[in-house]
């Protein structure tokens, strides 16, 4: 397969005139000097001979000097002659490996970003001057998936040779007359011709790059496996007009080759026009994410806890949402991913926990707060200590405060956990696993962890009404957090009938929309100060507290 870029092939084969070369002047001062040379040794010559043989006088002095002189100047001249062949000669190879290397990716030797831009743009010209239906011009963009991590992991030396590995393993299935270019990092791209009636032949080239990517590279004595990302645009989506079409195209490959990462990796997309407008979206809303923390856009909306068997509200979960000027009110599950993957999740829900930590610290003390913990967060060794900081500056007690982890932790880096869980236990902070069945957690990671509470992932409790075999996995668990003296929590109550069958299975507490939506901070300090449940009002009180719980359990409704 032949890497030159168009235009660029007069390169070793050919001998590019340099101004050097074409100045006459130093062969013009030596054949004159020579010219000079032989009319001087001819009147010196025969005066000398004659000296030699006895026969007469020898030549004149002057003569001598002029022919002494001119032999020095052919031989100055030759000599500087010389030297400038040399430097020219120099000159164009040292040229050649610049314009080489101006135009190749010198790792891989393949074409780089600033040859393969020309290239899409010659074989866009020339498809456009066939006005042919059957021939279009393809552009294929791969990314090996996650690579930084192999690179970290087993030093760049490794990743270099994966990815010389990868360029000639592409270069095998492209066909003789595609082209293959390094863009940059682990980003390569190939452009060739094919008839857009049939589309199958590019999916079977898109397919073969992503197998010869998936066989085993051998590095450092070992071997590495990767997958590869491959987005696909077409010469027939560009639009009409279009300025800079191999720009246009490069664009709409990598926005495919994105959606091929979101979409699972490991695969290829062609390019369709609703990837951009969910590109520029996706851009939106990173822009927003970011400019809303700064802005304090985000702040805690709350869900009430309450014992399923009596109604009793004993506390609250705080659950993040963005008060967007554009979007309006955003829920976590739209912004929570998407931060997480800008890496300021931590940021951002600090701020909410800063503020749910105030508005609680006004509530009745017998009201706890429950916090949700995204597993990025729990892969900072520091977490703990900031969180109890930011206990601290709000004055709040740890014993009201409930962090939720999930399952999904416990199989990332268990010593970690396992740590910052102490830590927060040790600060009286109590500790609930969320969304317990639908992910891996064994009987032996909760004995192994101090959790305090188990909480039933909502898709179980909404399969209740509808399935009598959820109703035995829900009392197993239930059967689970009595033996373990772990109390249970099940989320996503809507209905009387979903509260009426939890209470015949067991002891719980439940929250969902049947016992109210989440509420902002006022909407919850506005209630509770109805119902002279505020710290104020039970501090006033001269009830001891006691009295009040034991009173509220004999009575339910009080």
């Amino acid at each position: 397969m032949d890497e030159s870029p168009h235009g660029l092939e007069k390169k070793k084969g050919s001998k590019v005139k340099l101004p050097a070369e074409r100045d006459v002047v130093a062969l013009g001062i030596i054949v004159a000097a020579l010219i000079m040379f032989v009319g001087h040794a001819g009147a010196v010559l025969p005066g000398t001979f004659r000296v030699m043989l006895g026969t007469g006088d020898g030549p004149a002095g002057y003569m001598v000097s002029a022919l002494l002189l001119n032999a020095a100047l052919v031989i100055f001249g030759w000599r500087r002659y010389n030297e400038l062949m040399k430097e020219v000669r120099e000159r164009r190879e040292a040229e050649e490996e610049a314009r080489e290397l101006a135009f190749t990716d010198p790792l891989t030797g393949s074409l780089n970003r600033r040859s393969m831009v020309p290239e899409v743009d010659r074989l866009i010209k020339q498809v456009c001057q066939t006005s042919s239906k059957d021939c279009a011009v393809a552009f294929i963009m791969l990314d090996l998936d996650h690579f930084k991590q192999i690179n970290d992991l087993n030093g760049h030396r490794a990743g270099d040779t994966m990815l010389i590995t990868m360029a000639k393993r592409v270069r095998e299935v492209l066909p003789a007359d595609a082209k293959l270019a390094r863009l940059g990092g682990d980003e390569f791209a190939c452009v060739m011709c094919y008839d857009p009636r049939e589309p199958a032949m590019i999916d079977r080239i898109a397919s073969a790059i992503i197998s010869a990517g998936r066989q085993p590279f051998e590095v450092a004595g070992g071997e590495l496996a990767i997958s590869l990302s491959v987005g696909i645009a077409c010469s027939t989506a560009l639009p009409d007009p279009c300025e800079k079409p191999a720009e246009e195209m490069l664009h709409m490959a990598d926005m495919a080759m994105y959606h091929a990462k979101k979409s699972g990796r490991n695969r290829y997309d062609w390019f369709e026009a609703k990837m951009e407008r969910e590109l520029r979206l996706r851009a939106e809303l990173e822009n927003g994410i970011l400019a809303g923390i700064a802005r304090g856009e985000f702040v805690p909306f709350y869900e009430q806890q309450v014992d399923v068997e009596t109604g009793e509200l004993t506390g609250f979960e705080m659950l993040a949402r963005w008060q967007s000027p554009r979007l309006g009110l955003v829920t976590p599950d739209r912004f929570i991913p998407v931060a997480e993957e800008l890496g300021v999740i931590a940021e951002l829900s600090e701020s909410v926990i800063a503020q749910a930590l105030r508005d609680a610290r006004d509530w009745d003390p017998r009201l706890t707060l429950s916090v949700n913990i995204s597993p990025v967060q729990m892969r900072d060794p520091w977490f703990a200590q900031r969180l109890l900081k930011l206990m601290a500056e709000a004055r709040f007690p740890a014993e009201r405060l409930e962090i939720e982890i999930t399952e999904m932790c416990l199989n990332e880096n268990i010593g970690l956990v396992r740590s910052m869980v102490t830590s927060l236990k040790n600060q009286g902070v109590s500790i609930s696993l969320d969304d317990f069945g639908v992910g891996y957690a064994t009987l032996a990671q909760l004995r192994a962890l101090p959790f305090d509470r188990i909480k039933i992932d909502r898709q179980f409790i909404g399969r209740l009404a509808r399935a009598e075999d959820t109703a035995n996995v829900i009392s197993t668990i239930a059967s689970i957090g009595e033996g373990m003296n772990l109390p249970v929590t099940a989320e996503g109550i809507e209905t009387e009938t979903l509260r009426d069958s939890l209470r015949r299975i067991g002891t719980f507490k439940g929250q969902g929309y049947f016992y109210g939506k989440p509420e902002t901070a006022e909407q919850v300090r506005n209630r509770l100060k109805s119902e002279a449940r505020l710290a104020a009002d039970t501090a006033a009180n001269d009830t001891p507290a006691s009295d009040v719980v034991a009173a509220r359990a004999a009575d339910p409704a009080a």
